[in-house]
């Protein structure tokens, strides 16, 4: 376990109930998980101050991986060692993953008790929360000439090599490219992480990411089964994934769709409930698991998927943690990631279009039915469950009307 100061410890049980009250209350995304955890974590427990909140956001952020999820395993980490990191993973991930495989049971099980109309609504509303996402994070990542150009270009590659291993080239091409072009000023100096990792561990946790991100596809390929294959492709997809959130979607989609694990409705459909829970999107990958056609299948293949797509966020946390301070003063690193924060935006628009516009809109009620739902997050302001919810009660309405 690593060593944690004195007057910061907890115990792993109390972090996991702290968590899993965040876990069955979080709504709305990364960005205002951030904001719970900053509320509870900061102002409310003074677990840490304003400036080092900052260093871990900043930190997460900078990772691939799901940040909201990694800021928690960090936090976890700090008052209880690696088991606290597992506890507040736990209580933050469960109640979302619980529902999704909930969901994905009945999806699958129990199709005709869901309404087609309502199914569809689920994917049209995946067009406005994929909209939104984009339109938000191009205004942050992509606001010069030269990084929204990129995000063109990254939109474009990607759609014309649609693949998982096209889209892992676009955006080490974008890290070049950024580290060539891109001249980021240096951060001020920031408060120190008070989560005591030697570096020498973090070397550790490091090269057992790399191995699994090196091995699983070539153990996968000597020895061919399906538990292989979705350990493979949801840790890779956790392992490459920058921006966190919904970016998972065009790798996900990559994954399991083409293969014919999940059609790409179940995709979508279970995409868009996604939206409705509470917690991580990174459970979308429980959802997947429990949907596959071939086995495993169930709880099983939910479990699996979610361990499988949650381990890089761990391994690359209790990595990164030991060389934060010096990395985050490297303006090299910075100028390669913002390259690849610019192509993950792009990566996302090409994922708007397909499969998520082309998959479910087909009328000028789904157009009309997506741009409501569109203003009704942007503009509105309104929870994601709500808009998601009501897209299906409309989607069924307008079944029984057209």
């Amino acid at each position: 376990m690593a060593n944690v100061p004195a007057d910061h410890r907890s115990s792993p049980w109390s972090v996991f109930l702290i968590f899993l009250r965040l876990g069955l209350t979080s709504f709305g995304g990364p960005v205002a998980h951030l904001g719970y955890f900053r509320d509870e974590f900061v102002t409310r427990r003074r677990w840490l101050s304003e400036r080092s909140y900052a260093d871990l956001v900043a930190l997460c952020q900078f990772l691939p991986g799901p940040a909201s999820s990694q800021v928690g395993i960090a936090l976890g980490l700090s008052r209880a060692g690696y088991s606290g990191a597992l506890a507040a993973w736990a209580g933050f991930t469960l109640p979302s993953a619980v529902l999704l495989i909930l969901f994905a049971l009945g999806l699958t099980q129990h199709s005709s008790a869901i309404p087609n109309g309502a199914l569809h609504g689920l994917k049209v509303v995946a067009v406005a929360v994929v909209a939104q996402a984009v339109w938000g994070m191009a205004r942050n990542l992509c606001h010069s000439g030269g990084r929204m150009l990129l995000m063109l270009m990254a939109a474009v590659i990607t759609l014309l090599i649609p693949s998982a291993w096209g889209q892992v080239a676009v955006i080490a091409g974008a890290g070049v490219v950024g580290l060539l072009l891109f001249n980021p000023v240096p951060n001020a100096t920031h408060d120190a992480l008070a989560i005591p990792i030697r570096r020498r561990a973090g070397m550790m946790w490091l090269a057992l990411f790399l191995i699994l991100l090196v091995g699983l596809p070539l153990l996968a390929q000597t020895l061919p089964h399906q538990s292989l294959a979705l350990l493979d492709a949801f840790y890779r997809s956790g392992s490459l994934v920058f921006g966190g959130g919904h970016v998972v979607l065009p790798l996900l989609q990559a994954e399991v769709v083409p293969p014919q694990w999940v059609s790409n409705d179940v995709f979508l459909a279970g995409y868009g409930a996604a939206q409705a829970v509470p917690g991580p999107l990174f459970t979308f990958a429980a959802f997947l698991g429990a949907a596959m056609n071939p086995a495993p299948t169930g709880w099983l293949g939910g479990v699996i998927c979610l361990l499988a797509i949650f381990t890089p966020s761990f391994l690359l946390i209790f990595a990164a943690l030991p060389f934060w301070q010096s990395l985050r003063q490297n303006t090299r690193a910075q100028a390669a990631l913002a390259g690849v924060n610019a192509a993950v935006v792009g990566l996302l628009l090409a994922a708007l279009y397909q499969p998520v516009w082309t998959n479910a809109i087909f009328t000028a009620q789904d157009f009309g039915l997506a741009l409501i739902a569109l203003v009704a997050l942007m503009f509105c302001k309104l929870p994601p469950w709500l808009v998601v919810a009501g897209s299906g009660a409309a989607g069924w309405l307008l079944s029984l009307i057209v």
